[in-house]
């Protein structure tokens, strides 16, 4: 009996037991921390006492009556200190929870549209850590929603336009001594990626230090703005502005490939600015925004945030405007019911301002966003990072510290081990704060990393392959000995953790849960012989649910389960 089944049998014992109208939705069922307070517990009598007017524990007892009448799946319902409800399943029941816990699918999106927003690479400029952090972070969550129901649309956005672009375009020029777009060909194809990060990092100093320098960047920036708005392709500056647009898209879908992340649509800035600024200048008329020194801006402290810019003096669209843009356009692509959005903490306040105007004239939208927010990713030991002096931790080298931690370990170079390595680094804590990713720690073989489970679950699945295509014959758990049943209840507990890291899109209680699952395996391993043994059939059914669980599990977080390693 799932948690969910059981409270709707908790909810229609209620209504037996006292005969009153209550809120259902107040209390909760979930597995215990302890088995020996049972299998799963609910705080129902607790909730509910005050409203019925009695003492918790009597409220417990005169529901404990009912529910031990009409639970089938039980061997046991006792009331437990002031109130609590203890329920112990029977081995039979618990059985049947572990061998359908890998085929489990939570409900909690089905029906729904979601988009799910992160990456996030601006063109001209090079992909850092930050983008392979929410690369990984957002793909478990999509992961996740769409094994809950959900049909999932996985949109990137992307500054193609913008001061960086002038930035870089200022260097390029100076590279190829004007506006020579023939001369981009000059360029090695395997080079294009490191020759536009050094441009952009010598268009950054020259901003910053040179005022000639900063006002021809200003320029080129208008005049990428007018590339786009007069649909031109032809003119030299255009040429080498499309084509090196088409290097940073290409390096993007190699950088996604390697570490087996797709997107459904790119939405470039330069697409949606135009429909932000003409939103902005409708509201504008409507009083949601309002002018200042020729500006338009948003008035956030009005609401306890602060005022931002949403289209300039001159009249360009700031990154203001083109999120109005972008939220506007994924609403008419996708109609979506939930919109998740995953950036860097530093973007925190920044959005919170933008939904707070988005919300005076489109509040539906606004309610169905979540923004989700994440720090910073350091190398253990690394020195302060600056784009300014081009030294940032890039996706690249976080991939290559893995890889050459594993060859050092293990002698070998194995792509799943290393994006398995990276991938569990990134995703076992909490989002939120600053990550310090250590390379030897992630792919060591012991404790919380991602090789641990991968080689776990080929460990499994070498004890599957020794017992061949013939078992015992052993359909279903029953009469189960301790240590089986620890097992069977760990793994009866996995549809749990999925439901709700897929409700507060915490990808972290998955790694949590497979961490523990293997480790009470192991346990279970050392202390039950498997092969030979008269209860090896049943045994031999634990290991597969648990190999069909690890395998599930690491397929959520985007990592591979290979059956042999």
């Amino acid at each position: 009996m799932t948690p969910p089944k059981l409270k709707q049998h908790i909810e229609q014992a209620i209504a037996k037991a006292f005969n009153a109208d209550l809120d259902m939705g107040r209390f909760s069922v979930g597995f215990t921390d302890d088995p020996q307070f049972g299998d799963l517990a609910t705080n129902a009598a607790l909730v509910y006492a005050k409203d019925l007017q009695l003492r918790p524990r009597e409220a417990a007892e005169r529901l404990v009556e009912v529910l031990r009448d009409g639970l089938k799946d039980a061997a046991k319902v006792e009331v437990a200190g002031p109130g609590f409800i203890n329920i112990t399943l029977t081995d039979e029941a618990l059985g049947q929870l572990a061998v359908a816990a890998a085929s489990a699918k939570p409900g909690t999106y089905a029906g729904q549209e979601v988009v799910a927003e992160y990456s996030d690479p601006n063109p001209f400029k090079v992909l850092h850590a930050g983008h392979l952090y929410t690369s990984v972070v957002g793909d478990a969550i999509a992961n996740l929603m769409e094994n809950a129901g959900a049909e999932v649309h996985r949109v990137n956005f992307g500054g193609d336009v913008g001061l960086h672009v002038g930035k870089t375009l200022w260097a390029i020029l100076r590279e190829l001594r004007g506006e020579h777009p023939t001369k981009l060909k000059d360029v090695p194809v395997h080079e294009r990626s490191e020759w536009m990060a050094k441009c952009y990092v010598e268009g950054t100093a020259a901003y910053e230090d040179s005022e000639d320098a900063k006002q021809a960047i200003i320029g080129l920036n208008k005049r990428v703005y007018q590339i786009h708005a007069d649909n031109d392709i032809t003119s030299p500056l255009a040429e080498i502005y499309w084509t090196c647009r088409e290097w940073s898209y290409e390096g993007f879908d190699e950088f996604y490939a390697r570490i087996g992340t797709k997107f459904e649509k790119y939405y470039p800035e330069s697409a949606v600015a135009g429909l932000g600024l003409k939103t902005v200048q409708e509201q504008l008329k409507k009083g949601v925004f309002e002018l200042s020194d020729g500006a338009v801006i948003f008035d956030g402290e009005r609401y306890g945030l602060h005022t931002r810019v949403f289209v300039s003096s001159q009249g360009i669209p700031t990154y203001e405007a083109k999120d109005v843009g972008l939220i506007m356009q994924k609403w008419a692509d996708y109609h979506f019911d939930r919109s998740v959005v995953i950036t860097g903490n530093e973007q925190e306040q920044y959005m919170a301002v933008v939904l707070k105007a988005v919300e005076q004239f489109a509040p539906k939208l606004t309610a169905a966003t979540s923004h989700l927010t994440h720090g910073l990713v350091k190398l253990k030991g690394g020195v302060k990072m600056s784009s300014r002096r081009g030294n940032i931790l890039r996706a690249a080298d976080v991939l290559d510290a893995a890889r050459e931690a594993n060859k050092a370990l293990t002698g070998q170079d194995n792509e799943a081990v290393v994006l398995g390595a990276v991938k569990f680094a990134l995703l076992r804590n909490r989002m939120g704060g600053d990550l310090v990713y250590d390379p030897e720690e992630s792919v060591s073989l012991e404790g919380k990393s991602g090789p641990y489970l991968q080689y776990a679950h080929a460990r499994a699945r070498s004890i599957l392959a020794k017992a061949g295509d013939e078992w015992p014959s052993a359909t279903e758990l029953h009469d189960l000995a301790g240590g089986e049943r620890v097992l069977a209840r760990k793994l009866a507990e996995y549809p749990g953790v999925m439901a709700q890291a897929a409700t507060e899109l915490m990808p972290h209680l998955i790694c949590t849960y497979l961490y523990e699952l293997a480790q009470v395996f192991n346990r279970f391993y050392e202390g039950n012989r498997v092969m030979g043994d008269e209860r090896e059939g049943v045994r031999l059914l634990l290991v597969e649910s648990y190999a069909d669980v690890l395998r599930n599990g690491l397929k959520l977080l985007g990592m591979a389960a290979p059956d042999r390693l």
